[in-house]
């Protein structure tokens, strides 16, 4: 397909457009989340690792003009872990929920489907939905044949598997046959899934930079387990091509190969400590799943946007020619039904704030406060204090304020010279004027050590603080590119944890690639600077 045609194609009218990233914390945006959003250009946007949680969460953050927030917080950590779902209000969803197995559901308006879930317990369903990692949202759809159906979108990330902590391995595992479960089980009920998110997991070599020993690579279990849950895509053939019909049996597409099956250096993760970005040597873990037949039939397109940046991961984008069905109203789960939200709640920072609608059109006025609390520390807030006083002879005496002359100085005028007036006014007293006579003409000379400090020739003061304060020592240079090395710590647990080493200071990337890092390294010695490198 040519590049207009397949654009011309991406454009279709009243088509659905849905957008899943991994942006690595939601307030750390660096425009406003509504520009974000807008700036994606989609009706469905997905978010993962979203590091906040509900006491945290603020109102322009959880209710966003033209959109319909879902939230699934962590509950087990701050910061950590979260996803969250922004729907325009033409795709509002009919029903929507967190979590995977219906642990953290208690309302209506829930989806349903957990399938069979017998083999784990209790503990550990809700262990896997407490860490924030799961909102389901289902909408209604009009397809290209003109046929009303369901679609649900769950929108996941995924754990990552910590080699040195191996129950983070099994949890992960767990993690996705739970996921698996429950998206075969609304597959059967008659809804089209979407599964899209950080998947943590890259399938193929290709989603690789550097899979160097392929029998380990696939091995990994993430990988084994994509493989047995997804459909080996083929290439699209758009022209001269019969209707595909959905198989008994519908499984899962990897999307972006599906129409991209042999693209290279399409990655959506690179690590951002090493500038890996520069040199495109990442992965690709960010998916947009489908089934067979809503993939084949309804998606015109899925793309990488690795031109968006914010966050060590890129978005993913796909193009359905399928027309959305909203809801007339949100489901319980949408954030703007919150009590903090919702007005039915206040949270406790609003009782400290002095609200200037109390306060009466005049100031004067003592208007009685509802409660309280609130009026005894309204007036206090409001009125001055009045002066105490005492009695003198019989008689009340307020006490006066001591005069204060020329208020608080800074810590530079204690440095600076004190400089009088040359010129004195006519009603100067004789005394005032014998004292002036009497002052020495150069008052500076008596005191040249606040001078030097103020004076602008410091080099002599520069050349012995450095002298007496000697930094670091200049970093190596690399041997691969002759540039200043880079310092870095190892923070790796182990009998290395702590050390500092030198090197290269570019960005990581292919050995082949001579923009890349080169190979050299030195350990730092705490006496010497450095020892011999490698």
């Amino acid at each position: 397909m040519s590049g207009d045609s397949e654009e011309s194609c991406r454009n279709t009218a009243g088509g659905v457009r849905i957008v899943s990233w991994n942006i690595n914390g939601i307030r750390a945006t660096r425009a406003g989340i509504k520009d974000v959003l807008d700036s994606l250009d989609a009706d469905i946007i997905c978010l993962q690792e979203t590091k906040v949680t509900r006491d945290l969460l603020d109102e322009p953050t959880a209710i966003v003009e033209g959109y319909n927030s879902f939230f699934s917080f962590c509950r087990v950590r701050s910061g950590y872990s979260g996803v969250s779902t922004f729907c325009k209000c033409r795709t509002t969803p009919w029903a929507a929920e967190e979590g995977l197995s219906g642990q953290l559901t208690a309302h209506k308006g829930s989806i349903g489907c957990y399938g069979n879930t017998e083999e784990f317990s209790e503990e550990e369903l809700l262990s896997l939905d407490q860490e924030g990692r799961t909102v389901i949202t289902q909408h209604r759809i009009q397809t290209s044949e003109d046929k009303d159906e369901t679609l649900t979108v769950i929108n996941v990330y995924c754990p990552r598997a910590d080699p040195e902590k191996p129950e983070r391995k099994t949890y992960k595992l767990r993690f996705y046959h739970l996921l698996q479960i429950r998206a075969e089980a609304i597959l059967k009920s008659g809804s089209h899934v979407i599964i899209l998110g950080d998947v943590n997991t890259s399938h193929r070599p290709l989603d690789h930079c550097d899979p160097t020993d392929l029998e380990a690579f696939e091995e990994n279990p993430g990988r084994q387990w994509l493989n047995q849950f997804l459909v080996e895509p083929k290439a699209v053939q758009r022209e001269d091509s019969s209707p595909v019909t959905p198989s008994k049996m519908d499984y899962f597409l990897d999307s972006f190969r599906y129409f991209h099956p042999t693209q290279r250096n399409a990655f959506t993760c690179w690590c951002s400590v090493s500038g890996a970005r520069k040199t495109n040597y990442g992965t690709r873990i960010d998916y947009i799943l489908g089934n067979k037949s809503l993939v084949e039939l309804q998606f015109l397109d899925s793309i990488i946007m690795p031109e968006v940046e914010g966050s060590d991961h890129c978005p993913v984008k796909a193009f359905l020619k399928c027309h959305p069905l909203a809801a007339s109203k949100c489901p319980p789960l949408c954030t703007k039904y919150l009590p903090e939200f919702a007005g039915k709640q206040q949270k406790l920072s609003q009782f400290l704030v002095r609200n200037d609608k109390d306060l009466g059109g005049k100031f004067g006025e003592n208007k009685e406060l509802p409660d309280s609390q609130s009026s005894t520390e309204g007036t206090e807030s409001i009125f001055a204090r009045k002066r105490p006083s005492e009695k003198v002879n019989g008689n009340i005496v307020k006490k006066s304020k001591p005069a204060v002359k020329g208020g608080q100085g800074s810590l530079l005028g204690f440095f600076k010279p004190v400089v009088h007036k040359a010129d004195q006014s006519q009603g100067q007293t004789k005394s005032e004027t014998c004292f002036e006579q009497n002052k020495p003409k150069n008052p500076v000379q008596q005191n040249p050590a606040p001078l030097s400090i103020m004076s602008k020739g410091t080099q002599p003061q520069a050349a012995f603080w450095k002298s007496l304060l000697k930094g670091p020592p200049p970093p190596p240079n690399c041997k691969g590119h002759g540039e200043p090395c880079v310092l870095r710590t190892v923070k790796k647990a182990g009998p290395n944890c702590g050390r500092q080493f030198y090197t290269c200071a570019r960005p990581d990337g292919h050995s082949s690639n001579p923009q890349a890092r080169c190979n050299f390294f030195l350990w730092v010695n705490k006496k010497t600077g450095h020892e011999n490198a490698s």
